[in-house]
């Protein structure tokens, strides 16, 4: 699917609790297409009285429906019918997922749905997998580890990939056999909500997957602060996972996840095989979603003799580049999520110039014949680690440019003061791609490569400010599971 007619796309709005749709809530927030600014829905607010019905019937849901005490090959059977229906339903999904978010519809066919639909069947193969451990006592005692869910979990998902990140919390989770209560970003609100109709629709029980729409500081402060929340996942900005985890202490300690910002540096030496190609990867890493991605690769760090030159290879990719609403064929730069962002980039662009950097391309709106938030991808060379496009996560397809001699030097302007996400390192040295693995403070590092595969037992998860606990991997099912130590004595 490389189109479709966002004029002929139907929106069910509401919260989605014990299995059906609820339009619940005093106040509503009006939903904007990101590729043309056009309001075509509104969703409700969960108040806090929402939010303890949507608790409550999950938990009543998790203590009557037998999810968690479901036998764990047949939770996997139920999860893999979840994931054939998603792969199914991608004529539906796709153009759900596209219309008001950023993901070109193209993209949303190709690669979101599938992913989806993928990882729901990774995880469902944990169910059977993972259950404890015998220990090593002496001989008159029987020590064990039990796994056991956690009850209820709170997930809140971010904007950029509505349904991926969605389901990097859901599919754990329930494979773990707890509950969920799901809060999508507002401005994406409406493609999780036919996750979950799904979900029911392959069996899993109603109620054990719910989701509630409003804002942060309505809905998702009092679902974190919901005593009965049994453990919080959340993917968004460092403030926000600061402050949930604020919420969580004050209400009663839970654990948490959070996937939080970053500012992730891609290095490159001279010997970095085919230029050309890594021009194509760094671009590829600042443009993917028009640069609204966790782990962009924003920070571009460049052995001086081939700097010039690698800049100018990336400026001539980025204007190859296609400006375009998600739902056209041939869209490859879409839309920034909102006016207010893109005013933000822009800003932050303005004062990294006024300050002393310089641009060697971008810097502006797109055409003004282009409908919607747009922004040029642009690099910024002549910067410093005070500069504010360095220093600060702009979340927009902005590169800026640094040069070094040494590799001492690289792991110098790599190391950030806030965040350690992600990296990258481009070169045909094994020794010196693996010391600069071992000197970075980063929790995924890329070498020769810039970005997932489908690999999902490679965890994803930062350091310092960039988040606790991951995503994907034996880590992020295990993160949902709380483990019983039991000890017996078998003296008769």
């Amino acid at each position: 699917m490389d189109r479709f007619d966002p004029a002929t796309i139907n929106v069910r709005s509401g919260h989605f609790i014990d299995g059906e749709y609820v339009d619940a809530g005093a106040s509503h927030i009006e939903v904007a297409r990101p590729s043309d600014g056009v309001i075509y829905a509104s969703v409700p607010i969960a108040d806090a009285a929402l939010i303890d019905r949507a608790v409550q019937n999950a938990w009543t849901a998790y203590g009557t429906s037998g999810w968690a005490r479901t036998a764990p090959r047949e939770r996997a059977r139920v999860l893999r019918r979840f994931a054939d229906l998603v792969a199914a339903d991608a004529d539906t999904l796709a153009p759900l997922e596209s219309l008001g978010s950023t993901r070109p519809i193209r993209d949303a066919f190709n690669w979101d749905v599938p992913f989806t639909a993928e990882g729901i069947r990774f995880y469902a193969e944990f169910a059977d997998k993972i259950g404890g451990d015998v220990a090593a006592t002496d001989h008159d005692h029987l020590g064990m580890t039990i796994a056991e869910p956690y009850g209820v979990i709170a997930a809140i998902a971010p904007w950029n990939f509505p349904l991926v990140m969605a389901s990097w919390k859901i599919a754990p989770a329930l494979a773990a056999g707890n509950a969920v209560v799901l809060k999508p970003s507002e401005m994406t609100p409406f493609s999780v909500l036919r996750l979950a109709e799904l979900a029911v629709e392959a069996g899993v029980p109603p109620g054990i997957f719910n989701v509630v729409q409003g804002d942060g500081r309505t809905t998702g402060d009092a679902l974190v602060r919901d005593p009965r929340i049994a453990k919080v996942t959340f993917t968004g900005s460092t403030r926000t996972g600061a402050a949930i985890m604020a919420a969580c202490a004050e209400s009663g300690t839970k654990p948490v996840t959070l996937e939080l910002g970053g500012k992730s540096p891609q290095i490159v030496f001279a010997d970095a095989p085919r230029l050309d190609d890594v021009a194509r990867r760094i671009v590829g890493a600042i443009t993917v979603n028009a640069g609204q991605v966790c782990v962009a690769g924003s920070r571009l760090l460049v052995e001086r003799s081939i700097a010039d030159e690698l800049a100018e290879r990336i400026v001539n990719f980025f204007g190859e580049l296609k400006a375009g609403p998600t739902w056209a064929p041939g869209t490859t730069l879409p839309p920034i999520i909102s006016e207010p962002q893109a005013v933000r980039i822009d800003t932050i662009i303005e004062r990294s110039v006024a300050s002393g950097a310089t641009l060697r391309g971008g810097g502006r709106r797109a055409d003004a014949a282009t409908p919607g938030a747009f922004y040029m991808p642009t690099l910024l060379a002549n910067v410093t680690p005070d500069t504010e496009a360095v220093r600060h996560e702009v979340f927009g397809p902005v590169l800026t440019l640094q040069t070094f001699d040494t590799e001492e030097e690289a792991l110098e302007l790599a190391a950030h003061p806030e965040y350690g996400l992600a990296a990258g390192v481009h070169t045909a040295d094994l020794g010196r791609a693996l010391r600069m693995v071992r000197g970075m403070e980063a929790g995924t590092v890329w070498v020769n490569r810039y970005g997932r595969t489908s690999d999902f037992m490679i965890p994803t998860g930062g350091y310092k400010r960039s988040g606790i606990g991951k995503d994907l991997g034996r880590q992020a099912y295990e993160a949902n599971l709380r483990f019983k130590s039991v000890l017996i004595d078998v003296r008769l």
